[in-house]
């Protein structure tokens, strides 16, 4: 199994070029940041996670900038998304970012998509919450495209561009594995439909993590694809017997969730993650 880490990289935080550089150094496989543009304050929307929103939620760098400071310093370390936010994002752009970022990182990208949860923050960028779905994957499907063909075009109800040229290309290839994050009850769905790997939360209606993946694995050979699935477990409690049991359901990647803290806080805790990983086969 391999391990990561994901930390809100805020501007309060530890910098991400520090804390890539000791991930890399503690012998973990992927460093992942989420996004969030910003928190309307209406604060109309319940959060999943609970009651009292964290302020890391609309004290988060871009993802894309943070990832590429980590790139800088780090050789080995991938570098994900958990997750891009693209239906707030332009394709097009989004496109070109993610195939950059994989470029000056030599093929180094997990890019973690999802729909989102905060209705007002999405309808700020002109998306109706109702079409978010609709819409991640047409853009998926167009993002697809302009990684992997030299005269892109894509036609959908949502997105619609005739031939382009955009360069440079993802050095993945087809293109950086797109994982569909999410525990909805589509989710497996869409995973099967656009997706190269599944990333659940863990303890946000994914109590039922060993069926659900049994599920996708079931749905992926009935759709004529591997079975194999990559499972990404977006916070993984770091507990033996909860790794253990990861290790059972077939998981590929257990992820370890840092707060948005300073070095003195969160180093000692990459260094006692770092043990536990160590021990079940990191990297």
């Amino acid at each position: 199994m391999n391990f990561g880490l994901v930390m809100f990289p805020t501007d309060y935080a530890i910098g991400p070029a520090e804390l890539g550089r000791a991930a890399e150094e503690h012998g973990f496989e992927s460093l992942w940041f989420p996004e969030h543009t910003h928190i309307p304050a209406s604060r109309r929307t319940p959060w999943p996670g609970g009651a009292d929103l964290p302020q890391d939620y609309w004290h988060t760098l871009d993802p894309f900038l943070a990832l590429g400071a980590a790139a800088a310093v780090t050789s080995r370390l991938r570098l994900g998304f958990g997750v891009c936010l693209v239906i707030e994002r332009d394709p097009i752009t989004t496109a070109k970012e993610v195939a950059s970022l994989d470029h000056l990182s030599g093929g180094r990208v997990l890019f973690g998509v999802g729909g989102g949860w905060n209705l007002e923050e999405m309808a700020n960028h002109g998306t109706d919450p109702a079409a978010r779905w609709k819409l991640l994957r047409e853009r998926v499907e167009a993002m697809k495209a302009i990684w992997t063909q030299d005269d892109a075009e894509y036609h959908g109800q949502l997105v619609d561009f005739d031939a382009l040229w955009s360069w440079p290309k993802p050095v993945q290839k087809p293109h950086p594995p797109v994982i569909i994050g999410g525990n909805g009850p589509r989710s497996l769905e869409r995973v099967v439909s656009y997706g190269d790997g599944w990333m659940p939360i863990v303890g946000r209606g994914a109590a039922d993590l060993g069926d659900r993946i049994s599920e996708l694995r079931r749905l992926a050979e009935a759709a004529g694809r591997d079975p194999g699935i990559p499972v990404t477990l977006w916070g993984a409690r770091p507990e033996p017997e909860a790794i253990e049991r990861a290790l059972e359901w077939g998981v590929e990647r257990a992820i370890f969730v840092l707060p948005a803290a300073g070095r003195e806080e969160v180093l000692p805790r990459v260094e006692r993650f770092a043990e536990l990983a160590r021990k079940y086969g990191s990297g």
